[in-house]
């Protein structure tokens, strides 16, 4: 199994590395540590490589994070409103489809740091395990011990870029053949068929 952001939580339940109730301490304290943030800055889906958009960062000279690499041409930022609104004029003038995702903080930021302290806090008191099922860590984009899934691992969680890319990559790569979405809006459905069209060429 693997996860995206808070999705990987869903994922280390069914691989047996969180309990039913650390899963569900860990959702609620992640949410409640994220309203922290709650107006301070946004995401924006972005139709364009990693390469691509941090060449194209560049040009712009704003304060924005790579807060997802989903696909080849699929990735998310996230910042402050001002500086992502700069990003979606330049998409605009340059014919790049870009999105604005209807969040009003920035997960996957530097923003999340000014939370550190109380996510490692709130979430110490889970007790993570090995898992029977293999998991995947779209934090470190390779197959991963559950018993590493502790309050240290929530935090990367939620601050680091999530490498969903590189980990359906690494998942293809180990041999599996059928990928199932599991979601109530199934967004990553394409950039999961594009990542495996890619190592087939």
């Amino acid at each position: 199994v693997a996860g995206h952001s808070q999705g990987e939580i869903a994922a280390a339940c069914v691989a047996g590395g969180l309990s039913l109730q650390d899963g569900a301490r860990v959702v609620a304290l992640r949410s409640r540590a994220l309203a922290a943030l709650a107006g301070k800055g946004g995401m924006v889906s972005v139709a364009l490589s990693e390469k691509e958009l941090v060449s194209l960062l560049a040009r712009l000279d704003c304060d924005i994070s790579l807060a997802a690499v989903n696909g080849p041409a699929a990735v998310v930022v996230s910042g402050e409103r001002d500086a992502l609104h700069k990003l979606l004029a330049q998409c605009e003038a340059e014919d790049v489809r870009a999105r604005e995702i209807p969040v009003d903080y920035a997960a996957h930021s530097a923003q999340v740091e000014a939370i550190r302290e109380e996510l490692l806090d709130a979430c110490s008191s889970i007790s993570p395990r090995t898992g029977e099922v293999p998991f995947y860590s779209a934090v470190t984009g390779g197959l991963l011990d559950t018993s590493e899934l502790d309050a240290r691992y929530w935090y990367r969680n939620l601050r680091d870029t999530v490498r969903f890319e590189q980990v359906t990559a690494t998942v293809a790569q180990a041999g599996c053949r059928t990928f199932v979405e599991v979601s109530p809006h199934p967004v990553l459905t394409v950039a999961v068929q594009e990542t495996i069209d890619r190592l087939h060429r």
